[in-house]
Parts: C-alpha cells; structure tokens; sequence
C-alpha cells in the first residue's frame, strides 16, 4: 500500500512492566506516536497541515508477549473513511510474527476552530 508508514523500535527496560514483558500502555503509546509520525510525514501533501487528528476509539488484540531487547517492527496505514471518523491500522511485529493488532478511529480537528473536518471519502487518493 502507498499510504504504508512503518519504524522498528528495540525494548529496553523503560518499555517492560513487573510481568518482564512489553507493557500493554506502552503499545497504545506507540500507536499515538506513530500515528502522529506517520501524518507530520504526509500533511504537506494535503490542504490540512495545520489540522490534527484526535484519537476517539481503539482497539487492541494482544496476540504475543514481546521481551526486552527484542525489536519491534511498527506498521500502520490508513483504511478508507466513514463518514467523518477515519480508520487507522496499526500492526506490531517481532520475528515476522504479528504480536499486536490494532484498530483505531480518528477524527481531524481544525486547530483554530476546535471543529472536526468532514472529509471527501476519496481524500486519502490525493496523497499517494
């Protein structure tokens, strides 16, 4: 997919909670963060690069347990619009296997007006 954004992250101890896994807070962080990283890389693109997205549902399947030093692999893209949510994937990977799975929906806000923007349903066509 065009639209795919991906970084790998290795584990350190700042990730592990008292079970010496990664924490499962810690995946919902990287989902923001790579999120965020992933439009502040395509929002010069697009007519809306002083609008930001806001985080207003997820969910997260966590598949395997993930240890310290290992390395992560983090991909995510965007799914087609509804309505004014837009849909985001994103996987987690270690050793090629998917560890976690996340789906989240996002609105995008317009900074100075504090409104959520309706989309066009093909807007994700003009960034590719």
């Amino acid at each position: 997919m065009d639209l795919m954004y991906q970084k790998e992250i290795r584990v350190t101890e700042a990730h592990i909670d008292q079970n010496k896994h990664v924490n499962n807070v810690q995946y919902v962080h990287w989902v923001e963060e790579i999120a965020g990283e992933h439009w502040d890389s395509l929002k010069h693109k697009t007519e809306f690069a002083e609008f930001a997205w806001i985080l207003v549902d997820h969910h997260i399947q966590y598949k395997k347990q993930v240890f310290l030093n290992d390395v992560i692999t983090i991909k995510t893209y965007p799914k087609a619009p509804e309505g004014i949510k837009q849909p985001r994937k994103v996987e987690f990977y270690c050793n090629d296997k998917l560890v976690v799975d996340s789906d989240t929906l996002w609105v995008l806000v317009d900074m100075k007006t504090q409104k959520i923007k309706r989309l066009e349903s093909n807007w994700l066509d003009s960034i590719k």
